[in-house]
């Protein structure tokens, strides 16, 4: 979660709405007054940087550490979804469901460009690219990109050191 982490004083919108989630998720099942005073505490931060971003992200999300949002504008999470460590989600991303159903489970390292839509019961794979404006419907595996409406998966292109 390092790369979540803020300098002091610097005006970063999404990582405080992640801290903020942050900061619930810690304290949530707790008894102890002080705990229960700073969940509230969290809870409205929370709703503040909500707000401010533009973002609908549930205070109660499955993300693990090390997720960046650049410009959390108009990031839409289901309550559902799963996200793995070290992801990058750009504005206006919607991971959801179609109708009724699960919610998509995002592995780690995945680039998620502007625009897209990941949506229904899928899985995404580790070290994934989604392209910007993609509409992802199907699985993607490991080491694959994925691009179009609707996507279209492809083996990932060799990268040089």
């Amino acid at each position: 979660m390092l790369r979540e982490h803020k300098a002091p004083f610097a005006w970063a919108p999404s990582r405080a709405l992640l801290a903020s989630i942050r900061a619930y998720q810690q304290r949530r099942g707790s008894h102890n007054p002080l705990s229960l005073l700073l969940q509230k505490w969290a809870v409205l931060r929370h709703r503040f940087w909500s707000v401010i971003t533009g973002a609908d992200i549930p205070i109660t999300s499955q993300i693990a550490g090390g997720l960046l949002l650049p410009h959390a504008n108009g990031v839409v999470i289901h309550p559902d979804a799963k996200i793995g460590p070290n992801c990058l989600i750009f504005q206006q991303v919607t991971i959801g469901t179609r109708g009724s159903g699960a919610a998509p489970q995002i592995g780690g390292h995945v680039d998620i460009g502007a625009g897209a839509k990941i949506l229904g019961p899928i899985r995404i794979g580790n070290h994934v690219v989604i392209g910007a404006n993609a509409v992802v419907l199907v699985d993607v595996p490991d080491n694959c990109m994925a691009v179009g409406v609707p996507a279209v998966v492809k083996p990932r292109p060799c990268q040089e050191d």
